[in-house]
């Protein structure tokens, strides 16, 4: 039986308290030099910003949201360019939005529309093991 689709939405980040923290301090020290252009886009300093929160559960896929560290430990053969949005089908996850992509989002509103023309009906290609 296969499973439903979903995404999974990986941070540039750790998941850690101590990471979050000093992200959250980075954010508003100097936003411009910021890592993860997935977070700059969909939080404010310190949570979600609102239009994401409706966006996410108004998407006809469930979706999860993983840390640097969490992506690792669950999915050690895959080797991507973080932020990153996958697609995973039965336990295969392949790249919907990968960090150029996000990268060049200049809005919450500009991923959001390119989350759903890349992501939702899309097919992806498989991410193979790296050896």
């Amino acid at each position: 039986m296969m499973s439903a689709p979903r995404l999974i939405f990986v941070y540039k980040a750790d998941a850690d308290p101590f990471s979050r923290l000093t992200d959250a301090a980075h954010k508003i020290i100097s936003p411009q030099t910021y890592s993860c252009d997935l977070c700059l886009l969909t939080h404010g300093w310190l949570r979600e910003r609102s239009a994401w929160r409706a966006f996410i559960q108004a998407l006809p896929l469930a979706c999860e949201f993983l840390h640097r560290d969490q992506l690792e430990a669950r999915f050690p053969h895959v080797a991507v360019e973080l932020p990153v949005v996958l697609r995973l089908t039965d336990a295969a996850p392949s790249v919907c939005l990968d960090a150029a992509a996000i990268r060049g989002c200049a809005s919450l509103e500009d991923l959001m529309d390119l989350l759903s023309a890349r992501c939702i009906d899309a097919q992806h290609q498989r991410i193979e093991p790296h050896a």
